[in-house]
């Protein structure tokens, strides 16, 4: 862990996390992945490219907060059909529902990293989340500006939110798996 301009804060659990401030999440350094099972035996991924939103750390790290914002149109597969089908009314509707958020409730430490707790919401539908999340730092670019990166992880039923297509398989199973893992990597820099 590297801290060449910002103070951290040592927690009760063991953890750092970076000194008291608002951070504002630099959507070019940052990404939120999904990982899905195809044809249940192969992962497919996808992300989005058009992310933004703040963090908010506090005195006491539990009372933090994170605030985030995604372009349902940026999603990208890797494969032009695919987005298509994926930004269709089968699955993120961006016509209809331009933006997922994220809106923090609560953190919590877990063992020397932390968990945090929040609202998701896609395609209107709001349902609650838990992310495994650690802070990895804070270190100055090469023009002297601090960027402090985080990542988090969790898993998720994609039905809970709508995203219900799917086709079943001659063999048993379905097209595409219910389950999600979903992967977020973010730079933030501090608020002007």
């Amino acid at each position: 862990m590297v801290s060449t301009m910002h103070d951290l804060t040592r927690t009760e659990n063991g953890s750092v996390v970076p000194a008291p401030g608002t951070w504002v999440i630099d959507g070019s350094h940052s990404s939120a992945e999904f990982v899905a099972r195809h044809l249940m035996v192969t992962k497919v991924r996808g992300g989005f490219k058009d992310i933004s939103g703040t963090i908010v750390v506090r005195d006491d790290p539990i009372d933090s907060s994170v605030d985030v914002a995604i372009q349902t149109s940026s999603v990208t597969t890797g494969d032009a059909e695919r987005d298509g089908h994926v930004t269709s009314p089968d699955f993120f509707d961006i016509e209809n529902h331009p933006v997922m958020t994220f809106v923090s409730t609560a953190v919590r430490p877990s063992g020397s990293a932390w968990q945090l707790e929040g609202d998701l919401t896609i395609k209107d539908v709001t349902k609650p989340v838990v992310l495994d999340f650690a802070f990895e730092g804070v270190i100055n670019d090469p023009w002297g500006n601090a960027k402090a990166a985080f990542s988090g992880k969790t898993e998720i039923d994609r039905d809970e939110w709508g995203l219900t297509w799917n086709v079943a398989l001659d063999a048993g199973g379905v097209l595409v798996s219910k389950k999600v893992t979903v992967e977020i990597e973010v730079q933030a820099s501090p608020a002007p």
